[in-house]
């Protein structure tokens, strides 16, 4: 069910496939929110008799992948699941494209065959496995490596043409910090096909910038790639597409301006207030290949406005919502709605959520939106005793837990099948992968 590239932009409404472009992002955009105290509206979480996710009564789930399992090319699941996407590839069977945030000493899960880049001779371990399933039961059909020699691949977004974007949290390389050993520049955006049938080609998409790379989205009205940086100091980038569809082809990277403010953070206070819509410039980067890892301070010498860590990033058909990992002034998460312009009309970007709690959320991660139109936010905090939750967070902006994991590990990767019933999520280490399903409907406003 791939897109042609050339026919893309006018077929928006079925690049997604359903979910992603239907209305759901759409009433999310509705008013600014102040957060509000935690609230039960699928009623409160059932703990799961076999340890791993508490849900809420009439929602379960199904174990799909763990680590160890054996893998159609002969290599076990890898650790480390983090960003995942999930894409059709026909009319029966749909595909979750998982990254695995591996770093050079870690196990590759079997020997590699290929890959990007190597270290003291031997292929570094990082990279994505594609995971097959019946699109009607759900049932395992295929499970293997699509894409390795990479480091620390965090997490990526899905592209309107059916591919994954698979990016590295890791600008190293030789003589650099943590570079030892190693015989290539890293910190890039790699892309994996969702037909793939084994290891791709690792080609980095150097023109998208070297940075601490998190997420990528792509709006599919233009082409344009939207991408954040897990930093406390970091920027926003878009990348615009020299060829629509092709990133290969190259194109410019821009770091967004907000006209009269250049701290999101709210450290120091309330800075940004929750609701007030701000215009949005883009900025041209310059020498994004970026040896020194600077790219991020030098757009922010150039006005670009700071963002404290920032992590998940979803679009839909008008919006892109991206997640602050550490930002707001508890320091527990932000969550931004910006809104591309369209004509002559400018961008726009507003503080949607901001937590004054852990009840609210604590340190959101990836997110996405469900198909009820709510938000659902992956936590990734580590403390003492690690208690992650799946949360929920209405188009007004009250906050509520969906799920719980009883691991000691953070969540990462949520996503919805097309067709929206399930909804796919990982646990990070030890790998676990799950698919979610229930009365979605059944939420009481």
């Amino acid at each position: 069910m791939t897109i042609d590239r050339r026919h893309f932009l006018g077929a928006t409404g079925a690049a997604f496939s359903g979910l992603l472009l239907s209305g759901c992002a759409g009433r999310m955009a509705t008013q600014g929110a102040t957060a509000a105290a935690p609230f039960e509206r699928y009623g409160p979480l059932v703990a799961d008799p076999n340890g791993l996710l508490d849900l809420p009564r009439g929602f379960s789930y199904r174990l799909l992948s763990s680590l160890g399992d054996t893998m159609a090319d002969g290599g076990t699941v890898p650790d480390k699941a983090d960003g995942m996407g999930c894409l059709p590839l026909s009319e029966n069977e749909i595909v979750l494209i998982r990254n695995h945030e591996l770093i050079p000493t870690d196990d590759a899960g079997g020997d590699l065959a290929s890959g990007f880049g190597r270290r003291d001779g031997a292929i570094v371990p990082g990279g994505t496995t594609n995971l097959v399933l019946d699109a009607t039961t759900l049932a395992p059909k295929r499970e293997f490596r699509t894409l390795a020699g990479t480091i620390r691949n965090c997490s990526g977004g899905i592209t309107p043409w059916g591919s994954w974007l698979t990016c590295e949290e890791a600008p190293t390389g030789p003589g650099q910090r943590y570079g030892d050993g190693l015989e290539r520049n890293h910190g890039w955006v790699f892309e994996v096909p969702a037909a793939a049938t084994g290891l791709v080609d690792a080609v980095p998409l150097t023109a998208m910038g070297r940075f601490n790379h998190e997420a990528a989205c792509v709006d599919p009205a233009t082409g344009i790639v939207y991408l954040t940086e897990d930093r406390d100091d970091s920027v926003l980038y878009r990348f615009l597409p020299d060829t629509p569809g092709r990133l290969a082809d190259g194109g410019r990277l821009q770091a967004m301006v907000i006209d009269g403010l250049a701290d999101t953070r709210n450290w120091a206070g309330p800075d940004m207030a929750t609701g007030t819509s701000h215009t949005v410039r883009w900025i041209d980067c310059t020498d994004v290949e970026a040896p020194q890892d600077d790219l991020r301070l030098r757009a922010a010498a150039d006005g670009a406005a700071l963002i404290a860590r920032g992590e998940g990033i979803h679009t839909g058909t008008d919006e892109v919502f991206i997640c602050s990992t550490s930002g707001g002034q508890r320091k527990l998460g932000q969550i931004f709605r910006l809104v591309p312009g369209r004509g002559a009309r400018a961008d726009t970007i507003e503080l949607f959520f901001e937590s004054e709690s852990e009840d609210q959320f604590n340190y959101g991660d990836n997110l996405t939106v469900g198909p009820n139109g709510h938000l659902i936010v992956c936590e990734d905090q580590y403390t003492d005793v690690v208690d992650n939750h799946l949360r929920g967070i209405t188009p007004d902006g009250r906050a509520y837990a969906f799920g719980r994991l009883r691991l000691q590990t953070e969540l990462a990767g949520g996503c919805f099948s097309p067709d929206g019933k399930w909804f796919f999520v990982n646990a990070y280490a030890p790998t676990r992968t799950v698919a979610i399903t229930g009365p979605w409907d059944r939420f009481v406003a």
